[in-house]
């Protein structure tokens, strides 16, 4: 459990998270004007509405598999007795689950307009369970996960521009967004076999599971509920339209939110690991550091874009035809800070604690936060309705974990540097601002913009000697100056 590879494990995140912003970024903006808001807002209710029977066919294993199979990483045959019981749990709840969705796509009138789309999109249920994603993420194989998903992505890319030209086109375009997200799935199945046996190794003990499991399903359906609800509640409340919008400006925030989570998502096997052996200091340590991350990257992110929200969908979809989804952007960017917090809050401390149960009762009171907003601000603000019933559910579900670990983390808190963070981004706002002022392209506003109010807002950090910014730039010219010695000596 080396430092060094805890870093190449989240510089491979890194990585796969701006696939996942350039990915969106090329497509949808090629897509959305050729399928529309209606079209665009067909499929996004459509993967919204899958992914409810998703999240009951996963039954909460994607989190609680990533912390058993951590728990047991040094052990190969207790290792593949676990992905078995949890790989069949998997197969039987997803068989329930494609059951009740036939049904639903045979009785229910609404369903039965786009039929072929939800069954496509339906592909998502079997490709997820195959994939092992949870495997894979415990023994903390990052660079095989991205470079095997960016590699499907560039598939997709190719398959988009190739394959959609006209509005009837949003059936395919489920479809390829499913095989961009899901597809090489199929080839984890194969490649397991590196890690784990697929003969069988006896003792096997499913029920052992269902306790955690349904704790972790708990936590999934409450966690789905506060973030696909919006897209579901807007179709069914408002119009599609109304859809396409809200889902252009949530394609912005979830990338940024990868990006701000990006840190905490590598730590989770390794705190579990941590936790496991008893190390109290290292887990301290890792998790003080990961909210200092949070707090750096997510407040000048927030802003940035709240700033630059309409430009952003502007160049994102190529037109004007979404300009009202800039409102709900710039209400729903706040949820950067409140989501990375609380996915180092719960995800990092308190499930390798093993405090799901608190975890559970947050994400409740987010999900009811949203659903009581949502059907009070919906009918009359339709996306932007749907954006501050978000919000007030990301801060809710944050409230509640900060209260119950004030405690083990106000330590932390304490000890990040907020004025040399806010004084770094007093510059980095004013030339923000001036530029927006800038009569030029879209693009190369907020390209200029982007490399203006990043830039100052990193040197000025720099020249206050903030830790952690400090810590990673001297850290890269070190690793530099030894490889320019390297090449001089070869």
């Amino acid at each position: 459990m080396k430092g060094k590879s805890l870093k190449l494990n989240f510089v491979m995140n890194a990585i796969l998270t701006m696939s996942s912003i350039i990915f969106p970024l090329i497509t949808f903006r090629y897509v959305s004007n050729i399928l529309l808001p209606d079209g665009t807002g067909k499929v996004s209710f459509a993967i919204s509405l899958i992914t409810y029977f998703n999240m009951f066919a996963q039954l909460g294993i994607p989190i609680y598999g990533i912390r058993i199979c951590a728990m047991v990483r040094d052990n190969k045959e207790e290792l593949t007795r676990t992905a078995h019981e949890l790989l069949v749990l998997n197969f039987i709840v997803g068989a329930v689950s494609y059951f009740v969705l036939l049904l639903a796509i045979l009785f229910v009138p609404k369903l039965q307009e786009d039929r072929a789309l939800y069954i496509i999109v339906s592909s998502t249920i079997f490709l997820s369970a195959i994939g092992m994603e949870w495997l894979y993420k415990a023994l903390e194989q990052y660079t095989y996960i991205a470079i095997r998903s960016i590699i499907f992505k560039l598939i997709a890319m190719v398959g988009m521009f190739l394959l959609i030209h006209q509005k009837s086109d949003y059936v395919v375009y489920g479809g390829i967004t499913v095989f961009a997200s899901s597809a090489a799935n199929i080839i984890n199945l194969f490649h397991a076999r590196k890690y784990i046996g697929f003969h069988s190794v006896g003792y096997y003990s499913i029920h052992r599971h269902l306790k955690p499991v349904l704790i972790f399903f708990a936590m999934s359906c409450a966690t789905t509920i506060y973030t696909n609800l919006d897209n579901v509640m807007l179709g069914i409340m408002a119009t599609k339209t109304q859809v396409g919008y809200y889902d252009a400006a949530v394609k912005v925030k979830v990338v940024l939110v990868s990006l701000v989570t990006s840190l905490g998502t590598v730590l989770l096997p390794r705190a579990s690991y941590y936790v496991e052996m008893e190390m109290k200091g290292e887990f301290r340590r890792i998790s003080a550091k990961a909210l200092n991350f949070v707090m750096l990257v997510a407040l000048p992110l927030m802003i940035f874009f709240m700033l630059f929200a309409e430009q952003s969908i502007r160049f994102l979809t190529g037109g004007t035809l979404y300009e009202s989804a800039t409102l709900p952007m710039q209400i729903i960017m706040p949820t950067l800070l409140f989501i990375g917090i609380t996915n180092v809050l719960g995800i990092q401390i308190l499930v390798p604690l093993g405090r799901e149960k608190t975890v559970l009762v947050s994400e409740i009171v987010g999900a009811v936060t949203d659903l009581i907003l949502n059907a009070i601000l919906i009918p009359q603000y339709g996306a932007s309705g749907a954006a501050i019933g978000t919000l007030a559910a990301e801060f809710a579900v944050l409230v509640v974990q900060y209260i119950a670990l004030r405690s083990e983390v106000r330590g932390a808190f304490l000890d990040i540097h907020y004025f040399k963070i806010f004084a770094a981004l007093i510059p980095a706002v004013l030339s923000a601002v001036w530029v927006s002022h800038l009569q030029i392209g879209t693009f190369w506003l907020l390209v200029f913009a982007a490399i203006l109010f990043f830039g100052l807002y990193g040197i000025v950090l720099l020249l206050l000697k903030e830790p952690l910014v400090k810590e990673i730039v001297f850290g890269l010219l070190s690793k530099l100056k030894r490889k320019n010695k390297a090449d001089d000596v070869a």
